[in-house]
């Protein structure tokens, strides 16, 4: 489901840029439409409503879908609770009534020599 409403998000954000580089600039002559006209189809005028309108509602339509994403996202987390409990949980043994002995006496490890501690440097401010 989150798919297809990825690729409607997707479709409605490319023509949003498309219309919106489409619209006459304050400039005049930076648009791709040729500076205003429309070969007669409309005009100036009427192609900028078109346009705006065109543009105001492909905004709306990215907003819904940005905010159904959110929703379908925010519903596929099926785990509750903080992750710190998680780790909390994760780090503490396993409690038993009766305590472990081993059935083996473990050997000794051998020991590790000390490493001497780094030489520590002033910082100069």
């Amino acid at each position: 489901m989150q798919e297809v409403f990825l690729v409607i998000e997707l479709v409605i954000a490319i023509a949003l840029v498309i219309v919106i580089l489409m619209q006459k600039s304050e400039g005049g002559a930076a648009s791709l439409t040729g500076g205003g006209n429309m070969g007669g189809l409309m005009s100036v005028r009427g192609a900028a409503n078109f346009l705006t309108r065109l543009t105001a509602i492909l905004a709306a339509a990215f907003m819904a879908t940005s905010l159904i994403l959110a929703v379908l996202a925010g519903n596929a987390t099926t785990d509750t609770g903080s992750v710190m409990d998680k780790v909390k949980t994760e780090a503490q043994p396993p409690s038993s009534s009766q305590p472990s002995s081993p059935s083996k006496p473990e050997a000794a490890a051998p020991a590790k020599p000390e490493q001497p501690a780094a030489p520590s440097v002033p910082f100069s401010e």
